[in-house]
């Protein structure tokens, strides 16, 4: 599980004894096929890093439809930083698409973390900018790219997925229907 700590959490600043001190803070779990992580209206108070396994990350829409927003795959933390930081109720619901094993942290231990490791703050800033660049990103190519350009954009960065992901969510995430994903797959394939 070091390892796994060590690949995550990686920063330049955070010695050996660093990285123990942030496993000491972890623990690991596991969870079935269709588990439910996190569910609407809940109040979030951990964060996870998946390291085996699929995650669809779904809000409700106003018609009640399920709209896929993320999809996390090992490697990747699996948090709300808005219901996690701000203490709200979460908009998300966290349902394993496959059995998952993860890492999961408290938030009281990654403030401790947090305040006493100089290591494990600088990487806390490097990672929420780039989930701000992500999402940023994300947010303009739904706008400006094709849904041909934006599946595969995600095949090429999130390629696990699509062996355990169903296209009904995968098309969700993309903004497009099931028939023009099937489409554009015929196309590419």
């Amino acid at each position: 599980m070091l390892e796994v700590i060590q690949k995550c959490y990686q920063n330049e600043h955070l010695s050996k004894d660093d990285y123990q001190a942030i496993l000491d803070k972890h623990q690991s779990v596991h969870y079935q096929k269709g588990t439910l992580l996190l569910q609407e209206n809940e109040v979030l108070d951990r964060y996870y890093i998946l390291m085996q396994g699929v995650i669809r990350s779904y809000v409700n829409d106003a018609n009640g439809n399920r709209i896929t927003i993320d999809l996390f795959q090992p490697g990747d933390v699996v948090i709300d930083v808005n219901a996690l930081f701000q203490h709200k109720k979460t908009l998300e619901n966290w349902q394993c698409l496959t059995d998952c094993t993860l890492l999961v942290i408290t938030f009281n231990d990654f403030q401790e973390l947090f305040h006493t490791i100089y290591g494990f703050r600088e990487w806390g800033r490097t990672w929420m900018a780039n989930e701000l660049f992500e999402m940023k990103e994300r947010s303009i190519e739904m706008i400006t790219k094709t849904a041909t350009e934006r599946y595969a954009r995600l095949l090429e960065q999130k390629p696990f997925i699509f062996n355990y992901v169903p296209l009904k969510y995968i098309a969700s995430y993309l903004g497009i229907t099931d028939t023009s994903l099937s489409r554009i797959r015929k196309g590419i394939l």
